[in-house]
């Protein structure tokens, strides 16, 4: 797999060395690396299709996720996480799309609660009418540790949820228009 269609790491959240890590990713066919990135890079369409997040604020610059921008929001019951934009590169016909974010608990919670995130995106075009859809996250801190061993694993089954919601939107707006 090249570069251009893997995530790239900073060493800090490098899978395997982190407290807990995610994949999830979904090829389809009828849809678009833009038809998804639309949906993905516009912060405040993500609760139009993903239930898990909320108390969105999106960046002073506009809804369109930038590198550098600041944002926050709050998933899988934690209070607003401070992000910052780290990757965004729209997609192409010839270049996948990146997103990704470092996400970290506000100033002054206590160490047992603190968590430290990069979530990444890929979204790219396949031949034959296919796209693929690539998120993952590595996470450090007391709440990652646990979060690694539940079962069910409630990040793996969010990040679906994400997945699933971004597909049927992108699907519901195709057939609007």
């Amino acid at each position: 797999m090249s570069s251009a269609t893997s995530i790239t790491w900073p060493s800090k959240y490098l899978p395997g060395l982190t407290d807990n890590f995610v994949s999830n990713e979904m090829i389809v066919k009828g849809i678009t690396a833009r038809q998804i990135w639309t949906l993905l890079a516009d912060i405040t369409k993500w609760e139009s299709y993903y239930d898990n997040c909320s108390e969105i604020k999106a960046p002073p610059s506009g809804p369109i996720l930038a590198k550098g921008d600041e944002f926050s929001f709050s998933t899988f019951g934690f209070p607003p996480l401070p992000s910052t934009v780290a990757e965004s590169i729209e997609p192409t016909s010839t270049r996948p799309g990146r997103l990704a974010w470092m996400a970290q608990s506000a100033k002054g919670t206590k160490e047992q609660e603190k968590i430290d995130v990069y979530h990444a995106w890929i979204i790219e075009d396949l031949d034959q009418d296919r796209v693929r859809i690539l998120t993952q996250e590595s996470q450090i801190g007391q709440p990652a540790k646990q979060l690694s061993i539940e079962k069910p694993n409630k990040m793996l089954n969010g990040h679906q949820d994400w997945l699933d919601g971004l597909i049927k939107s992108a699907r519901e707006l195709q057939k609007q228009g």
